[in-house]
């Protein structure tokens, strides 16, 4: 089993950044590909992006290319979302999920419990 925990989250004004982390306990996640995923109020769940078990590759939603970079540091047993110029629509539940690249949620076997980021205009 892997248990994922995210942290990071938080309140913060416009145009300002996070840096989110999704740590391990238990199996290490550092043979598995691990994705992002947001979800605000009354939405759906939402792909962010995906990193590759080795890091070599990421990919990005269309809808957050450019200010958003997903890194890892094995090492850690650690993944990274950076957040960079908020704005009030990326006021959601973040979360990291384990073991699959692709954009469906549903192809995903572990999940974390979330980490709230909230942006104020």
């Amino acid at each position: 089993q892997v248990q994922l925990v995210e942290s990071g989250g938080g309140l913060v004004q416009a145009g300002g950044s996070l840096r989110l982390s999704c740590a391990a306990s238990g199996r290490t996640i550092n043979s598995y590909d691990v994705g992002w995923f947001r979800q605000a109020p009354g939405k759906e769940r939402e792909y962010v992006g995906t990193v590759t078990w080795s890091g070599d590759r990421t990919y990005y939603a269309d809808s957050v290319k450019g200010r958003f970079t997903i890194s890892r540091d094995n090492a850690k047993g650690t993944v990274f979302l950076q957040i960079n110029s908020l704005n009030p629509d990326d006021t959601a539940v973040y979360y990291c999920a384990a073991g699959s690249r692709s954009a469906n949620p549903r192809l995903y076997t572990y999940w974390g419990q979330g980490t709230q980021v909230t942006v104020s205009s």
